[in-house]
């Protein structure tokens, strides 16, 4: 993939890890915060939901910056047929992880790459099987206390004391961070191929 190809890139998230994340791809890019407000539609799956939401985020910020290749993403976890967001705080963060442990869920991240210049938009949802330990309560309030949950889907992240309470996972680790790498990568090289929004 050749960044020098790409329209100037923005990230419409202040999230550290997903700015990491994008690092690692030897793309340059700026972090302009997205102002748009979530959405939660109970009627919507995690697929549906998380798309819509990077979609979006990357809209709000599109419109001001018309000229750039938008990137906006959205993660959610789920399990059976209850949607994890962000807690609300601690004791929603706690109620979250006593739900989880001991279990498998899904943790499902939306895409959004927008061009609004050039037209052009590509949205995906890539999904990551994740397994929880048995945790009892002293140990789910040792992980609270180790990193903040209120910013996390589903109140953890694998990257920060994952251990402690992951088990396994089946799929993308990076999707589970927040932003599923291996499919970004694919679909930037194809913007490329393709010369779309340039």
């Amino acid at each position: 993939m050749s960044a020098s190809s790409l329209p100037p890139i923005i990230l419409a998230s202040v999230s550290p890890r997903r700015s990491q994340l994008l690092k690692e791809l030897g793309v340059e890019f700026a972090v302009i915060a997205s102002d748009a407000v979530e959405a939660h539609h109970e009627h919507l799956t995690a697929f549906e939901i998380s798309q819509l939401n990077a979609y979006r985020k990357a809209r709000a910020v599109a419109k001001k910056h018309p000229d750039a290749l938008v990137l906006a993403a959205d993660t959610v976890v789920y399990k059976e047929t209850t949607l994890f967001g962000k807690p609300a705080n601690l004791e929603d963060a706690y109620r979250m992880l006593k739900q989880l442990q001991g279990a498998t869920h899904q943790v499902v991240t939306g895409v959004c790459l927008l061009h609004l210049r050039g037209h052009h938009q590509k949205m995906f949802a890539e999904s990551t099987e994740v397994t929880f330990r048995p945790l009892d309560v002293r140990q789910i309030q040792e992980y609270i206390e180790r990193i903040n949950p209120l910013d996390k889907a589903g109140a953890y992240a694998i990257q920060e004391h994952g251990d402690k309470i992951v088990k396994n996972f089946i799929g993308s680790y990076s999707n589970v961070v927040g932003l599923p790498m291996e499919r970004l990568k694919t679909e930037l090289s194809s913007w490329v191929v393709a010369g779309s929004g340039i």
